[in-house]
């Protein structure tokens, strides 16, 4: 095997424990130094590199877009894994994040589809009014289920990639997740070169997108506010 390409958190970590020769390529990792995945940005060393979805700064702007969609939202629940260790650094911002905003926060775990169902009754018996979805490969496996079950219970949600609007859920904000690997090809492509993971720099994203879902919001019964339709990048009738 030449190069491993990890499209995770978890699954670049469990690839970094297995080997510490095999170059491997992050397409799909939130923050790699504060899950300690590398050293800096800059100088990744060791043998990981890649791209970073810069997922932790995102989840104030989320939240805000949320609580500004739906201003009556006092409570969000936000949906989470566990096993995701980027989970306690979302925490923390969604924290800081929901205090200046004044919205109370309520954390759903889920570590599999089996807790999907569990999940959306706590957020009902929390009184939750919207919901914020994480990045994590659990929740993008299972994100036509979420949607789903978003829509039964009435719940305006904001997701963290586009392809959640695309099966019906109500909006997303973050960066384009295939331009990010066709981009992480690139490096691979270098690496069968001959370069060295420790002198490729793993780089963010600097494009983020807004999609919302209309037809969505309609059924919700839910009127998106001129402000927040300027800046979609997309709408989807």
């Amino acid at each position: 095997m030449d190069v491993l390409v990890a499209g995770s958190t978890p699954a670049a970590v469990a690839a970094r424990d297995a080997t510490k020769t095999i170059p491997i390529v992050l397409a799909g990792v939130g923050d790699p130094v504060g899950t300690g995945l590398v050293a800096s940005l800059a100088s990744p060393g060791g043998n990981l590199t890649g791209f970073s979805l810069l997922s932790r700064e995102l989840d104030g702007k989320r939240l805000e877009l949320l609580k500004e969609t739906v201003a009556k939202a006092s409570r969000v629940a936000f949906l989470g894994n566990p096993a995701n260790p980027t989970l306690p650094i979302h925490r923390r911002e969604l924290q800081a994040a929901g205090q200046a905003l004044g919205v109370q926060l309520q954390l759903l775990e889920v570590r599999g589809p089996d807790e999907f169902e569990g999940a959306f009754g706590a957020a009902a018996k929390g009184r939750a009014g919207g919901l914020l979805v994480l990045p994590d490969a659990v929740a993008d496996a299972y994100r036509t289920r979420i949607v789903a079950l978003a829509a039964k219970s009435k719940l305006p949600a904001i997701y963290p990639f586009r392809e959640f609007p695309e099966a019906g859920g109500l909006m997303s904000y973050g960066p384009n997740i295939s331009e990010t690997y066709r981009r992480a090809a690139t490096y691979v492509d270098k690496i069968l070169r001959g370069a060295k993971p420790a002198d490729l720099p793993v780089e963010q994203p600097t494009k983020f997108e807004l999609v919302i879902n209309l037809k969505t919001a309609k059924a919700l019964g839910l009127t998106i506010p001129r402000s927040v339709l300027s800046m979609a990048d997309e709408v989807i009738q």
